[in-house]
C-alpha cells in the first residue's frame, strides 16, 4: 500500500526481483515500470471502498503498509492515518486471505524528532514522547488486531528516505536536485538554507533500496515478529561536510550559509522550470510534483542531532549499510541520466 511513493516504489521493484513473490500494488495511480504487478486502486480512507475491493486481495500473505496522508490538523492526522491502515488490514482479513504478516513503515518521528531535541541515539525501547502520534495508534492497533488471528506484525523506523522517485513530496534527494538546478539557472549561490545549527549537526539518511531489503527481511524473519527496528544507512552526515560536494555536482558556488524558506523563495518558479525543461529536453514533469519545498524546509529546519541506534537490527541479522554521501551523489546522477534535471 502506497506503492508509488519513495518507499513503496522501490519496494515494488525489489519484490519483483525476488523469486516467489507476486505483487499487488495498492495506490491511487499504477506504479511505473511494473508490468508484472497487479494494480488495485483502493481508497484507503473509505472502509466501504476497501471492502468492495477485498476480493482482489484474497491471495495476500504479506501486507507492506507504506501509505501516508498529510493533514494540518494534528487530531485529523492521527485519525485519518490510523483509519487507513485499519481499513486495509480488515479488508484483507475479510477476504479470507492467508495473511501471515503486516509490515508498517514508521519513522524517527516516533521519537519526537519533529518536535525538538530528543534522546540520541534513539533506541526502539525508549519511552514514547508526550502527546499524540499516529505511529503510536497504528502500532497499537496492529498489536491488538493480530492477537489470536494467526499473523504477526513488524515496523521499520527509517529517517529521510532517499530514492529515485518522482511525485513524492518527501524525498530530500529530489528537492536538492531541483534546488541546485534552479541555482545554476538563476545564477544564485547554492547556499545551505537552514540555520547554522542545522548545517553543523549530525543527521542521517536512508537509501530506499536498503530500506526495501530491510522491510522484506523483517516481514519474513520469524525473530522480527511483533517488533520495531530502526533502519538507516548506518552512517552519519553533517551538511557542512557534504555541501561543497553537492555544489560541485551542479557546477555552482557553495555560497554562504544562510537561513531562508525554500518554499517562499522558489515556490513560484514553475515558469523558470518550464524553460529549463524546454531548453534541455527534460521530462515534462509538473514543477509542483517534483519541488518538495515543504519537506526540504522541514529537513533543513531542525537545530538538533537526528541520530538513531541501528544496533538492534544488526543483532537480529540485518547488517547492510550504505555510504550516505555517495548515495546522494548517485541519486543526483540518476536524476540527470533520466532527464529529470540537466
Amino acid at each position: 500500500a502506497g506503492a508509488t511513493g519513495v518507499v513503496g516504489r522501490t519496494l515494488v521493484s525489489h519484490l519483483q526481483s525476488l523469486p516467489g513473490w507476486n505483487v499487488i500494488a495498492v495506490s491511487r495511480r499504477p506504479p511505473e515500470n511494473a508490468p508484472r504487478v497487479r494494480h488495485v486502486p483502493m481508497d484507503l480512507s473509505d472502509a466501504e471502498d476497501c471492502g468492495r475491493h477485498a476480493s482482489l486481495l484474497s491471495a495476500a500473505t504479506h501486507v507492506f503498509y507504506c501509505a501516508f496522508v498529510q493533514d494540518p490538523d494534528p487530531e485529523r492526522l492521527v485519525a485519518r492515518n490510523s483509519a487507513m491502515l485499519a481499513n486495509l488490514v480488515q479488508a484483507v482479513q475479510g477476504s479470507g486471505a492467508p495473511l501471515e504478516h503486516v509490515h508498517l513503515v514508521e519513522g524517527t518521528k516516533w521519537y519526537g524528532s519533529h518536535l525538538g531535541p530528543f534522546t540520541t541515539p534513539a533506541k526502539e525501547g525508549h519511552p514514547r514522547h508526550a502527546g499524540r502520534n499516529f505511529y503510536f495508534d497504528q502500532q497499537d492497533w496492529l498489536d491488538s488486531a493480530q492477537r489470536g488471528n494467526g499473523w504477526t506484525w513488524s515496523a521499520v523506523r527509517p529517517h529521510a528516505v532517499c530514492g529515485f522517485s518522482l511525485g513524492s513530496p518527501m524525498n530530500i534527494a529530489l528537492a536538492i536536485a531541483v534546488y541546485g538546478t534552479l541555482c545554476r539557472e538563476l545564477g544564485l549561490p547554492f547556499s545551505h538554507p537552514g540555520p547554522a545549527e542545522n548545517f553543523s549537526r549530525l543527521y542521517q539518511l536512508t537509501d530506499s533500496g536498503l530500506l526495501a531489503r530491510a522491510m522484506t527481511w523483517m516481514a519474513t524473519e520469524e525473530r522480527c515478529a511483533n517488533q520495531a527496528f530502526n533502519v538507516t544507512n548506518g552512517d552519519l552526515i553533517r551538511w557542512s561536510n557534504l555541501w561543497p560536494r553537492l555544489a560541485d555536482f551542479f557546477g555552482v558556488e557553495p555560497g554562504p550559509q544562510q537561513q531562508f524558506s525554500l518554499r517562499e523563495r522558489f515556490g513560484d518558479k514553475s515558469a523558470v522550470w518550464d524553460s529549463i525543461v524546454a531548453a534541455h529536453a527534460l521530462q515534462p514533469l509538473r514543477y509542483e510534483s517534483i519541488a518538495g519545498w515543504g519537506f526540504a524546509d522541514f529537513v533543513f529546519g531542525s537545530t538538533w542531532d537526528i541520530v538513531s541506534d541501528t544496533g538492534k537490527a544488526r543483532r537480529h541479522g540485518f547488517c547492510e549499510s550504505v555510504d550516505s554521501e555517495e548515495m546522494l551523489l548517485r541519486l543526483l546522477q540518476e536524476f540527470r541520466s533520466s532527464r529529470v534535471i540537466p
